[in-house]
């Protein structure tokens, strides 16, 4: 497989325009009461307040523009998510007038489930865990194509890829031009393009920010691939940080981050509810669990970031309530 290639400043600038055609820049807070609790200036980078609830949406967006740009809409798409990259291509699908398909595990998010549903997304609910359901979804997408008039009729939209990276990157665009002062940036691995994207922005920019990844103790798929040099699986058992529950590291996403991480931290489910009941605690802002990984992360090295400016990628908010109320009754 070829290496990806990283955006440039220039492509990023071009996916903001698009982004911005849906909706404004997120914004970046520091946070007081954070910032006492780390120990250090805490900068949030508040993706949770896109429409969708997420960062995804911005790669949708610059996925599907650049098929329309090349003149190649597909007439359905098909995908799989635990719910916000399927939120993110529901919404672009819909701004071009694609059919979309999306394929989840089964037990998904109740609530991420019903987001898509209502985007127009046409929801099939298959497998274990995000693996199979991806797996799943590019066998959909070979038999429908082998059955379309044209094999340009169906698309499979991967969750990793230079477009969908290209989108992601202009958040950090925004963050690092905001806060040019950070010295350390947390990022939460799930499938690699909102970190990729973090790399992107920082090279772009040359800006000497540290990428931290943030991995679950509970999907290490990504930890043990970076320590091995290679892909190495490893089960997804995390209830909380859906986000993250991936079982197989891609091997493009693997390659950027490689090259791009300053370390690696790894977060147990208690840390992250921890974490969210923090963020809810002190900024009144909803995280899911892969949402409030950074944080997670980030107190756990907190001794080290004394007197550093500390940014926070709080990549989404779409937690079931039910969960939300279990992990906020606990202290």
């Amino acid at each position: 497989m070829s290496l990806l290639s990283l955006p440039t400043l220039s492509d990023i600038e071009a996916a903001a325009q698009v982004v911005y055609r849906e909706f404004p820049p997120t914004p970046q807070y520091r946070w007081a009461l954070l910032s006492e609790r780390l120990g250090a200036d805490c900068w949030v980078k508040h993706e949770n307040h896109t429409p969708v609830g997420a960062f995804k949406i911005r790669g949708g967006l610059v996925f599907f523009d650049a098929l329309a740009r090349r003149g190649e809409l597909p007439r359905e798409v098909i995908s799989a998510t635990r719910g916000n990259h399927g939120q993110s291509i529901g919404w672009a699908a819909r701004v071009h007038g694609v059919r979309c398909t999306i394929v989840v595990p089964r037990g998904n998010s109740v609530e991420k489930n019903a987001a898509m549903r209502a985007l127009g997304v046409h929801l099939i609910e298959h497998g274990t865990d995000f693996t199979e359901s991806a797996d799943h979804a590019r066998q959909l997408a070979a038999e429908r194509g082998a059955r379309a008039e044209r094999s340009t009729d169906v698309l499979m939209v991967p969750s990793f890829h230079h477009d969908l990276v290209c989108g992601a990157t202009t958040y950090w665009l925004e963050f690092l031009r905001a806060v040019p002062q950070l010295d350390v940036a947390y990022v939460p691995i799930g499938l690699g393009s909102g970190a990729c994207a973090a790399i992107a922005a920082k090279r772009a920019l040359n800006h000497g920010v540290r990428i931290v990844g943030v991995v679950s103790q509970h999907a290490t798929t990504y930890a043990d691939s970076l320590a091995a040099g290679h892909v190495v699986e490893a089960a997804a058992t995390t209830r909380i940080a859906d986000g993250m529950a991936v079982r197989r590291a891609d091997p493009q996403a693997l390659a950027v981050l490689a090259g791009g991480l300053d370390h690696v931290v790894l977060i147990s489910d208690d840390e992250v509810a921890t974490a969210m009941r923090a963020i809810y605690t002190d900024t009144h802002n909803l995280a899911e669990g892969a949402g409030a990984a950074a944080l997670a992360a980030a107190l756990q090295e907190r001794q080290a970031l004394r007197g550093q400016q500390v940014g926070l990628a709080l990549t989404g908010a779409n937690v079931d309530a039910a969960l939300l109320a279990e992990i906020l009754a606990k202290q």
